[in-house]
């Protein structure tokens, strides 16, 4: 994750590493990336655009087990965005398609997480009438479409700002962020907040009943 404010001048990426039963800062090396490119046989190559993806405004993507990308595509004129995936077909990735309004509901939509398995999605949104995001999930039904979406409740979701949902990899843990915009003496804001996390049970609460 990023922090800024404070010690940290501008933003900064933290790696934090679990550890005999606590949390402790690992650090992350300055590195070369032309040396660490030259590593490799043949030679990693620079950054390159991914058909289809070139001149679509995406930004944070998350991949199934078989690798599906789910994203959310930013409106450039007014911040909102909705969520989108692409499947990988022959070897390539198909063009975007959006997903239905049964997820793409309010104007700020982002930040998704799938399941590996493709059995949930959760995300965050900013819905008519509120002025704070909460997180949201979405199951699949068995006949390939997703449930309306789900309010993940006031275990997670409070008047702050809660984003970002994430599942640890063994799929036990659910993390998230949660923050609130601060206001200087002279106007100015500043964003404020930490990382949270949660048992993942609470998934199969509202997992609805078949």
């Amino acid at each position: 994750f990023t922090r800024s404010g404070g010690e940290y001048q501008k933003p900064t990426w933290i790696v934090m590493q679990y550890k005999n039963n606590q949390w402790i800062e690992k650090s992350i090396p300055e590195a070369d990336i032309k040396a660490y490119q030259e590593q490799f046989s043949p030679p990693v190559s620079h950054i390159q655009n991914i058909e289809p993806f070139k001149d679509i405004p995406i930004r944070g993507y998350t991949t199934s087990a078989k690798g599906t990308h789910y994203f959310y595509v930013l409106d450039l004129k007014d911040g909102s965005g909705h969520l989108s995936y692409s499947r990988l077909v022959d070897g390539k990735y198909e063009t975007p398609h959006k997903m239905s309004n049964a997820i793409n509901q309010g104007k700020y939509i982002a930040h998704p997480y799938i399941a590996p398995d493709e059995s949930y999605i959760m995300w965050d949104a900013e819905k008519e009438g509120e002025n704070t995001p909460d997180i949201y999930i979405s199951f699949r039904n068995q006949d390939g479409t997703w449930t309306n979406a789900i309010n993940m409740g006031d275990t997670i979701n409070t008047a702050a700002y809660e984003q970002r949902p994430k599942v640890s990899p063994d799929g036990k843990y659910l993390f998230f962020w949660r923050g609130d915009r601060k206001v200087k003496r002279d106007g100015t804001s500043y964003w404020e907040g930490n990382p949270y996390w949660m048992d993942a049970k609470v998934i199969e609460t509202l997992r609805p009943t078949r």
